[in-house]
């Protein structure tokens, strides 16, 4: 079976991971990239033996299949041109800025039978897979991001930038209708907010408390699940986790056994392989939208009492 070839558009930060996995994934071909800042893009395209591109068009010519890492705002622009073109898409969290145009890209990828993923990356992190295996039925959730100052990304807030990570994984882990949403938010050192906490109720009765902030000293990537018979605690970064339960009188607790791996590379493989069979991805369009509705929502009750405040 031939290879599917690929491209990257933006490789920034994400965009050069990117570039990096799928010049090692097997059954595929990186073919080339493309950035606005050619001299980025020559140093990129050099490191892995490819070609560096002069539009995302010229590489849509060349390609099967590709990812967007530009920032949000040109999400739409750029996946709406490379859908038009018949390629596959894997765009960059969060999948745009607004929720019109997500759900646009939505119908594109439908209307063209094209596959449309969104790097929501901790779904295809091996410590959630172990959790899963163990969850019966949420209670309370409680999650928390945490990060230095990244220096990019701050044209978004935090909870677009980070937040909506856990966002997409609550709202998959509880499935449910949401009742409420409360919400707080500071901006410290952006326009946007940079430390947000939202908590959220839904129908079934389990309620969900996410903080998050990208001013800390240190990073944390961490869940607790709260379950009947359970509780859950998991750590993206060490991809490790535990579970406690009631024996008896006494707290008991067991490790979670996970098959450690790299998130990013099972996410590209992942892509890869629904490019090459037209299969639905595990976090499409759809999801990532919905997703993008929450986080909206929480940014915009922020602002709104920041600006009574």
């Amino acid at each position: 079976m031939n290879n599917v070839r690929v491209g990257v558009v933006g490789v920034g930060h994400i965009g050069r991971e990117h570039a990096r996995v799928y010049s090692q994934l097997p059954g595929t071909e990186l073919v080339g990239v493309y950035d606005l800042d050619s001299q980025v893009a020559e140093k990129v395209a050099q490191r892995h033996g490819v070609k560096a591109f002069s539009s995302a068009q010229a590489l849509a010519e060349v390609i099967d299949a590709a990812t967007i890492a530009t920032p949000t705002s040109s999400h739409h622009e750029i996946a709406t041109q490379l859908l038009d073109l018949g390629k596959h898409v894997l765009v960059e969290k969060p999948i745009t800025d607004n929720t019109e145009q997500a759900k646009a890209l939505v119908d594109l990828a439908q209307t063209k039978n094209l596959v449309l993923q969104v790097g929501h990356i901790e779904r295809f992190n091996p410590a959630l897979n172990a959790l899963e295996e163990k969850l019966t039925r949420p209670r309370f959730i409680e999650a928390h991001r945490l990060s230095t100052y990244p220096g990019r990304s701050t044209d978004i807030g935090v909870v677009l930038d980070l937040m909506i990570h856990d966002l997409e994984v609550v709202l998959h882990l509880v499935r449910s209708p949401i009742v409420s949403v409360d919400s707080v938010g500071t901006a410290v050192l952006s326009k946007g907010e940079d430390i947000a906490n939202a908590r959220i109720r839904f129908e079934n009765g389990c309620v969900a408390n996410i903080t998050t902030s990208r001013i800390s000293f240190e990073k944390v990537r961490k869940i607790r699940v709260f379950q009947n018979d359970a509780y859950l605690s998991l750590d993206y970064f060490d991809q490790s986790g535990e579970i406690y339960r009631k024996i008896d009188s006494r707290i008991v607790k067991e490790t979670i056994k996970v098959e450690k791996d790299e998130p990013l590379k099972l996410e590209l493989a992942a892509f890869v392989d629904c490019a090459r069979h037209g299969r639905a991805p595990r976090i499409g369009g759809a999801q990532a939208a919905v997703a993008l509705e929450l986080a909206m929502r929480i940014t915009e009750q922020i602002a709104r009492q920041n600006a009574t405040a």
